[in-house]
């Protein structure tokens, strides 16, 4: 089988190469027939000698499904994709292993076979924008998909690391160390470290997280890793990477975090950030213990108010009530206990905090962090307190230029089309702490800068770069900032130069969509992103070259193996064209815009001929692909099905282009494959393969179909017409042999040859190198597997993606097959593949392949590419697109525009033709048909004319009979549909009524009505009732029988208590006492509701005051209800009583009415009158039944329907006819007028008939006639006497019966109000029951919740006891650490003194005066050594001491050596003893050195001891106040069982409140009615004599008090009298009153008077009006004045402004230049212009002085004219 696969196989490649030879297109002057027989003859050696090297491991048997005998790399295969054999690490392609091994598969051929082929990889870009990091000052590293990158800023070069397991999860890098951490994403996940830039692994960190860690942090100096992981752990961990060792961990239940940090100046503070919390969490250790201590910050609500945090679990302050109980936290009356109780907090209660959304850490611990509200924090790190940064306003000049600035930003925002920002509500979405202070940015894209001083901050905008900022990074050195953005851009800002970002990285962040090779294949590639960006790169090291954004969402890529285009598929129908002929600026050249469905993928054949686009809906579009024929549509096919798969086969030497078409079949899992054919005469001629429409033909194009067994989600196609398909139901590759038999139409359906296994899972995607000899699998798992097409060997595997990112979108082959690109469907990552280990001989054959395709396409390319860079850039504008594409109707291509696609312009090509082709036939058709309408209108006339037996029908008029019944059938179909709609609708509310019916009718037993007065509005209503349950009664009766049994035995112990203290009762007087204390029990039950009044029996109930268990109040609720139950029933009884005697009255009523109408009728009155009927509410079963005439439709009624009703009307009418057809009526109404005798009722009836003689005159009758007429009168005297007494008589009778009605309604009016009233009282004692009910209730309630609570509070004292425990051991482990540690410190602290002490003995022999000064130099210690990480000391966060004790002694005793010199040593000190002194001293400091670094563990031992100590105090004052709790509560729980709730009756006026409230009677006594009458009385009588005694005494005072009163009198009467006296003394007598007493003529005297002062007056007005205009005038002169001096001052105020600006310019000279000798002569007319300057502004103050003066005189002559008028 092997053998023949491979003779065809070459055979197949063989005939590729000699079809090259046919493309008159591309072959007419390049390549000669010699060249490409040469080429054949090479291929068929170069297969022949890989067939002998294959047959030897083919004949010992290799097996395609198994795995044995293939060696180490097969087995790793078998385990599966990600059991990948360990390799070497090679640093900076693919980090520690390589997959290179080629693993074994079918046809494997041993352990020599299994090297022979792998794959490396060569370079890595993307960006995912999850994180970015410097690892050192010039790189920074981000992960991105399975890998992290390393991206040096200076060369733009990057590196990578393969996450072996899959996708980069949490990702750090500490710069100070250059280690990067991330974890992968596998079950039970590691955490790697790397180091940089060796790139090598330097640990794993294994912890207990089972599925991903979503945060890592590095600290700042030291070996500290911070670890979160995600659900369901949620546990937060400190690492020792260096050791490897898990230090301490704690776990958050159900918190998500969202950023994570250490604190640079302190490794044991940890900030954890969530969505809506902020955590600092503070490491304590103690020596080799570590432990983690929570401390939540309270952050502020959305208004930014800081509130404290009430305890709910213990309330600071209880508030007692008497009456509703003790006051108990929320979570007991919610029934919560445990740790739930605990944190429960109510809806209402809950306050929703700020959301931080960045954080920073300063020099001084403190945290800054931004918020969604815009807030800017400040969180203290050791008091765990926030504050509410405000900014400071800025000055005035300064605000109007950040308004000028925002407005001009907005503005231009909103021409580039963006959404304007607000700066003055800004989020922060980073920040950067400095030295100078706070770098942030949000989605404003403004790098903004915050001098912060206490509670306030000043801004400064820095940079502005439009693209929203995610994260900003320093550098190490603290010299640049990067700016990193969510659209993939990055950029480096340098404080210290305060100038613009520049742009260091331009990769969008967007999902690569597909990437492609630019012909010749070697150079570079192209990628698309989603978002429509194209990107251009450098294939040898994947440098990115240039970017392009087409500002449209892509669908698809394609490469031209013709010329330097790329064709991208947009999601709106459109195909982009772009110039790659310079690699560093692609431009759009053209676009077609095919239809309005989205172009899936893209597929040019080999020659570069074709560009095959596939649409949804099975459209297949084909296009030349040539820029020279400005890449026309030639034309496209619809299939019928989905395609899911496209595939195009080249044949070169017949000039056809094969194309296979992978079909979905949705009826049956199978799947389908159409074959095609393209030639270049489709190019051509176009127009004798296609329609009018654009379509092929389908036997121009060859189609084949074939039918495969299997679901295929991909499938490719060799020459031979092997297909191979990955299929979807298992991880299979089908292989098929699709023999030429079989063809379009055939039902046959074919069965794969061999099912290759597959260890991948998902849906998979098939690619096939250009040669057809290596097979591409991959498929969601990320796994990349390349097999020979041959022997269907895996030829090698790579781990490109990852499952979690969504697997491999797309991949594909350079030409020269020595590439591999692959990009993912999510993880953003676009990888380069090269081979690093295969077989010389496919090189060969892959290298011979490329060199004659290029050798094919070379001419032709040239000469595409120039006609290419010709093409002019494509714009949106219609002009420029008729510009640049001249293309006419006459080329067959239509020039697209923005709104018409291409079918669409062909659809409307084709109607204008047929319009024009076939307008003389319209019209004529148009004719006949209104001639033909014409004809049957005057038919359809002459029809409605003739008789009914000659009409036709309707129908029969029409033309067109199967069109009629198809409307109809349609029409009928509609009306079935609404129909069924309808009675859906209509049964969905019949079903809702029946439930309505049945809660509220059905299930009543007793069903609502009310009974109505006559006369009065008012209406009683009954107590509609539910028959009670089995349940219920059931329970009722275990009630009563227990109550009985309990009754009995109360009973029994009063007996036995009444025979033992009196033994001389008798029986009979015991069995009387024994009846007196029931009587007296059930008084006692009665008080508190008139329920016995009222039908219910009070009897059964429990005594009030013997209510203290909690079954007893369940007891006395159930009789309670029954009581209830009993009051309404016995009320439903009186209502049906009432009921039916109204029936009866109307009954009577009725009766009476039709007494008085036969009256009526009789008096011949038409009046109507009153009927009382029973309205809905009195027989609410009428509302159930729906009566004809409230119906106002039409009623529908079927044929059988409407033939019943007529035939019931025709029986009517004769049953009619036939009553009233009687002859003996008929013969007693002729004889004697109806009647046998005549009745006294029909009298009014009778009338006497009036003589013959009465139409003559008087004067012509007779005597006879006379005395005739005179009877005549007489009898109709007497008739109308007789008349009116009868109608007297029927009168009577009329208003007797209206009297007895009124008189029988009213009384029934009066039982109706008695009615009423009682309804009222037995609602009363319904509601009296009722609030019993509710008082047992909550008592019930209440007992339940201090339970509640009291069971919550043992849980939380079982818990605070066990963190006792826990505590006392900490205590107790701590306090033996210190103990054993405080002996070392001793002993080393014993040393360095011992040796203090030894140095005067050693040095003994030493002169006193150097000895002292030996002294001197002995306690001289040198400066304190400092460490420094970083060359620069822009990081703030540098702190100099060291971390370990080696290090620091190093550092001392370098800061020794110089202090060591001879040039210290004092002089005349012999240099031996300077060596010893020196010797001596660096024991010494070593001494001290150590004692001091034994201080510090020693130190944090003490603290952790001391803060374990004051826990445990705290601990112990919790744990006595919950004690002091549980007992308040049971004596709580004591009261609430002893003290119960009494209801008493009152009458109304008893007892009077003053207020609404409910008093307290917490110190109330209840004590016997007669107590309290006896002590009234008592009262009374004391009261009356009180009384007596009180009017005898106000008898006697009220003679007093009268003689009081009148002496009281006297006195005022004398002094009035004296005051009149002085008056009348001291009476003033003015001129006025002497001139009015002494002239005669008063009034004419004031005339005259007022006639001289208004002369007067009159004068001084124009005087008045004269000094007002002076005045005026003299305004007017000084405001002038005033004016000219303000244009001199502006003039002055300019001159000063350029003298200032001079004399600055001239001091920045002098310090420039440094002189001092300055001309006096300078410096004196300096000095004169300042004097008189100042003099002007002491004049212009003097005027100003002057002219207020003169405005406030003009304004004081104001009120004084007033004045004087």
């Amino acid at each position: 089988m092997q053998s023949a696969c491979g003779d065809e196989l070459r055979n197949g490649l063989v005939l590729l190469l000699d079809r090259n030879a046919t493309l008159p297109s591309l072959l007419s002057s390049t390549v000669s027939d010699a060249r490409i027989a040469q080429l054949h003859t090479a291929t068929v050696q170069g297969r022949a000698r890989a067939n002998q090297l294959r047959a030897p491991s083919a004949a010992n048997g290799g097996c395609r499904c198994c795995f044995q005998g293939a060696g180490p790399a097969a087995a790793a295969m078998a385990a599966g994709p990600g059991a990948e054999e360990p390799g070497t690490e090679e640093p900076g392609t693919e980090g520690p292993g390589t997959e290179g091994s080629r693993v074994g598969g079918p046809g494997t051929e041993g352990p020599g076979r299994a090297a022979e082929a792998a794959l490396e990889v060569s370079w890595v870009q993307g960006f995912s924008n999850k994180n970015l990091a410097f690892v050192n000052n010039q790189t920074v590293c981000y992960p991105c998909g399975n890998y992290i990158l390393f991206l040096d800023i200076k060369t733009k070069k990057t590196r990578a690391v393969q996450c072996q397991a899959g996708q980069v999860g949490a990702f750090a890098a500490n710069a100070n160390s250059q280690v990067v951490a991330f974890s992968d994403r596998k079950l039970n996940p590691l955490i790697h470290i790397y180091s940089f830039p060796e790139l090598s692994k330097l640990t794993e960190l294994k912890g207990d997280v089972q599925l991903d860690y979503t945060l890592l942090a590095f600290s700042f100096r030291g070996p500290y890793l911070a670890s979160y992981s995600s659900i369901p752990e949620f546990v937060l961990s400190v690492w020792n990477w260096q050791e490897n060792i898990l230090l301490c961990s704690e776990s958050q239940p159900g918190l998500t975090g969202t950023s994570l940090s250490f604190n640079p100046m302190n490794w044991q503070q940890l900030c954890f950030v969530a969505e809506s919390s902020v955590t600092i969490w503070c490491i304590e250790r103690s020596k080799d213990e570590h432990h983690l201590t929570r401390h939540p910050v309270e952050l502020p609500d959305r208004y930014g108010a800081v509130s404290p945090c009430e305890d709910l679990f213990f309330p600071p302050s209880r508030n007692d009530d008497p009456y509703y109980g003790p006051d108990l936290p929320v979570s007991a009356i919610a029934g919560l206990k445990g740790d739930e109780a605990e944190t429960f907090v109510p809806r209402n209660c809950i306050r929703t905090s700020v959301h931080p959304t960045a954080h920073c850490w300063t020099a001084t611990s403190e945290i800054y962090m931004g918020c969604k509200e815009g807030y800017v924090l400040a969180i203290d790190a050791e008091q765990y307190s926030v504050s509410v940064l405000q900014e400071k306003a800025p000055p005035e000049f300064m605000q109007k230029i950040t308004d000028v600035v925002s407005y001009v930003r907005r503005e231009v925002q909103k021409k580039k089309g963006g959404q304007p920002s607000d700066l003055q509500n800004r989020v922060l979405l980073a920040m950067a702490f400095c030295n100078e202070g706070l770098y942030a940015a949000g989605r404003e894209g403004i790098l903004i800068f915050y001098h912060i001083k206490d509670l306030q901050y000043e801004i400064k905008i820095c940079a502005d770069i439009s693209q929203p900022i995610s994260s900003l990074i320093f550098s190490p050195d603290y010299t640049s900032l990067l700016l990193v953005t969510d659209q993939g851009t990055v950029y480096s800002y340098r404080p210290a130069h305060s100038g613009e970002a520049v742009k260091l990285l331009d990769i969008s962040s967007s999902c690569f969509l597909a990437a492609d090779f630019l012909t010749p294949g070697n150079n570079y590639c192209v990628s698309v992103t989603i978002s429509g960006e194209v990107q251009v790169w450098s294939l040898g090291d994947g440098t990115f070259l240039s970017k392009l954004n087409l500002g449209i969402e892509a669908t698809s890529m394609a490469c031209c193996p013709s010329s330097n285009s790329v064709a991208v598929g947009t999601q709106i129908g459109q195909i982009c064209f772009l110039d790659a002929t310079k690699a560093e600026a692609p431009r759009v050249v053209h676009r077609t815009f095919l239809s309005k469905l989205p172009v899936l993928s893209l597929h040019y054949d080999q020659s570069g001929q074709f560009l095959i686009a596939r649409a949804t809906e099975g459209h297949i579009f084909i296009l030349d692909a040539r820029p020279s024929k400005l890449f026309r549509v030639l034309g496209y096919i619809v299939l019928a099905d989905e395609v899911l798969h496209l595939s195009v086969l080249s044949d070169l030497k017949n000039d056809l282009v094969e194309v296979m078409v992978l079909i979905n079949v949705a009826e049956i899992q199978q799947a389908r494959l159409e074959i095609f054919h393209l030639s270049s005469a489709i190019i051509t001629d176009n127009d004798k393969y296609v329609n009018e429409q654009g379509i092929f033909n389908a036997s121009d194009l060859k189609k084949k179909q074939y039918d495969l067994d299997c679901p295929l989600s991909s499938a490719v196609r060799l020459k031979d017409n092997t297909v191979y398909g990955y299929c979807t139901c298992a991880p299979f590759i089908c292989k098929y042999h699709l023999s030429e038999e079989s063809k379009f139409g055939y039902p046959s359906v074919f069965s794969p040859e061999e099912e290759i296994p597959s260890k991948q899972f998902g849906s998979g995607l098939l690619c096939l190198s250009p040669n057809g000899q290596w097979l591409a699998a991959a498929a969601k798992d990320g796994v990349l597997f390349i097999y020979n097409t041959s022997t269907l060997d895996i030829l090698a595997q790579k781990h490109c993606q990852s499952y979690q990112g969504g697997g491999i979108r797309s991949m594909v082959f350079s030409l020269d097959g020595n590439f591999i690109l692959v990009n993912g469907e999510n993880d953003c990552a676009l990888v380069c593949l090269k081979w690093k280990q295969t077989e010389e001989t496919e090189v060969e054959e892959a290298a011979l392949y490329w060199q004659s395709l290029l050798d094919i396409l070379n001419k032709s390319t040239s000469d595409e590419n120039s006609v290419l860079k010709s093409m002019a850039e494509w714009k949106s504008d219609p002009e420029s697109t008729s510009k640049s594409l001249p293309v006419t109707e006459e080329d067959g291509n239509i020039t697209n525009t923005d709104d018409t696609t291409w079918i669409g312009q062909k659809t409307q090509k084709v109607m204008r033709e047929e319009t024009r082709r076939f307008a003389n036939q319209k019209e004529e058709v148009q004719m006949g048909i209104k001639k033909l309408q014409e004809t049957i209108q005057k038919m359809m006339h002459e029809n409605e004319q003739v008789p009914d037996i000659e009409k036709l029908e309707h129908w029969e008029f029409s033309l067109d009979l199967e069109e009629l019944k198809k409307v109809q059938a349609e029409v009928e179909e509609d009306v079935a549909r609404v129909r069924k709609e309808i009675e859906m609708q209509t049964l969905s509310y019949c079903y809702l009524q029946d439930l309505i019916k049945y809660d509220c009718w059905d299930a009543m037993c007793v069903k609502e009505r009310a009974v109505k007065c006559f006369h009065i509005d008012h209406q009683v209503s009954n107590y509609p009732l539910k028959e009670r349950s089995k349940e219920e009664l059931e329970t009722l009766k275990k009630v009563l029988q227990l109550k009985k049994t309990e009754t009995a035995d109360l009973k029994a112990q009063k007996q036995n208590l009444e025979v033992d203290s009196e033994t001389a009762l008798s029986e009979e007087e015991g069995e009387k006492a024994a009846e007196e204390v029931a009587d007296d029990g059930a008084s006692h039950c009665l008080n508190g509701s008139l329920s016995s009044q009222y039908g219910g029996d009070t009897s059964i109930l429990y005594h009030q005051c013997d209510l203290h268990t909690r079954e007893q109040k369940l007891n006395q609720i159930t009789l309670l209800k029954d009581i209830i139950y009993k009051v309404k029933t016995a009320f439903n009884e009186e209502f049906d009583i009432v009921v039916q005697q109204k029936e009866q009255e109307i009954a009577q009523v009725k009766e009476r009415n039709l007494k008085i109408q036969e009256i009526l009728e009789q008096l011949d009155l038409p009046l109507e009158l009153w009927e009382p009927v029973l309205t809905d509410d009195e027989m609410p079963e009428r509302v159930l039944t729906v009566q004809d005439y409230e119906i106002k439709a039409e009623k529908y009624m079927t044929q059988e329907e409407i033939e019943q009703a007529e035939m019931l009307t025709r029986l009517e009418m004769e049953r009619r006819l036939a009553a009233t057809d009687d002859e003996r009526l008929r013969a007693l109404d002729d004889m004697m007028g109806g009647m046998l005798e005549i009745r006294r009722e029909d009298v009014l009836k009778m009338d006497i008939p009036p003589p013959s003689f009465l139409s003559r005159s008087e004067d012509l009758w007779t005597e006879e006639e006379k005395k005739i007429f005179e009877e005549y009168e007489k009898k109709v005297k007497e008739l109308n006497e007789e008349k009116e007494d009868y109608r007297q008589f029927l009168r009577n009778e009329w208003n007797k019966l209206e009297t007895s009605i009124k008189e029988t309604t009213q009384n029934f009016d009066a039982i109706v109000c008695k009615l009423s009233e009682k309804k009222l009282k037995s609602e009363m004692a319904i509601y009296q029951e009722e609030l019993k009910i509710v008082n047992l209730i909550y008592a019930l309630l209440l007992d339940e919740e201090l339970d509640t609570r009291e069971a919550g509070l043992h849980k939380f004292l079982v818990k605070k006891k066990k963190d006792k425990v826990k505590g006392a051991r900490k205590i107790l482990t701590a306090k033996h650490g210190v103990e054993a540690y405080t002996g070392p410190y001793r002993d080393a602290l014993h040393e360095e003194k011992s040796l203090e002490h030894g140095f005067l003995k050693h040095f003994a022999d030493v002169p006193h005066d150097l000895l002292e000064e030996l002294l001197h130099l002995y306690k001289h210690r040198p400066e304190t050594p400092r460490t420094e990480t970083l060359l620069d000391t822009a990081n703030p966060y540098v702190k100099g001491s060291p971390e370990d004790y080696q290090d620091a002694l190093s550092l001392l005793m370098k800061a020794m050596d110089e202090l060591d010199s001879p040039e210290h040593k004092p002089s005349g000190l012999d240099q031996s003893v300077w060596e010893r002194f020196c010797l001596a001293r660096r024991n010494k400091v070593e001494s001290e050195e150590l004692v001091k670094w034994k201080a510090l563990p020693l130190a944090d031992m003490q603290a952790f001891l001391r803060r374990r100590v004051d826990e445990n105090d705290k601990m112990k004052s919790e744990l006595e106040n919950t004690f002091q709790e549980l007992t308040w509560l049971k004596e709580e729980k004591m009261k609430l069982q002893q003290n119960v709730t009494v209801q008493f009756l009152l009458k109304q006026g008893q007892v009077e409140l003053e207020s609404t409230q409910i008093p307290d009677y917490s110190d109330a006594v209840l004590i016997d009615r007669s107590v309290v009458e006896e002590l009234n009385y008592a009262l009374a009588a004391q009261g009356e004599k009180k009384i007596t005694a009180m009017v005898e005494f106000k008898d006697f005072s009220k003679g007093i008090i009268q003689l009081e009163w009148e002496h009281k009198k006297m006195k005022m009467q004398i002094r009035d009298l004296k005051e009149k006296a002085r008056d009348i003394v001291t009476l003033p007598i003015s001129k006025d009153c002497q001139l009015f007493l002494t002239v005669h003529n008063y009034e004419s005297h004031i005339t005259q008077h007022l006639a001289g002062m208004e002369q007067s007056l009159g004068v001084m007005d124009k005087l008045h009006k004269k000094s007002v205009k002076n005045h005026q005038k003299k305004v007017r002169e000084l405001k002038k004045c005033i004016r000219l001096k303000e244009e001199a001052n502006y003039e002055l105020s300019l001159q000063l402004k350029e003298m200032l600006v001079s004399v600055s310019e001239r001091m920045h000279i002098f310090k420039a230049a440094d002189t001092r000798d300055i001309s006096e002569k300078i410096t004196r007319q300096h000095y004169q212009e300042i004097v008189k300057q100042k003099y002007l502004r002491i004049l212009i103050r003097e005027q100003e002085k002057q002219r207020a003066v003169l405005l406030s005189e003009a304004e004081s002559w104001k009120p004084r004219t007033v004045h004087i008028i």
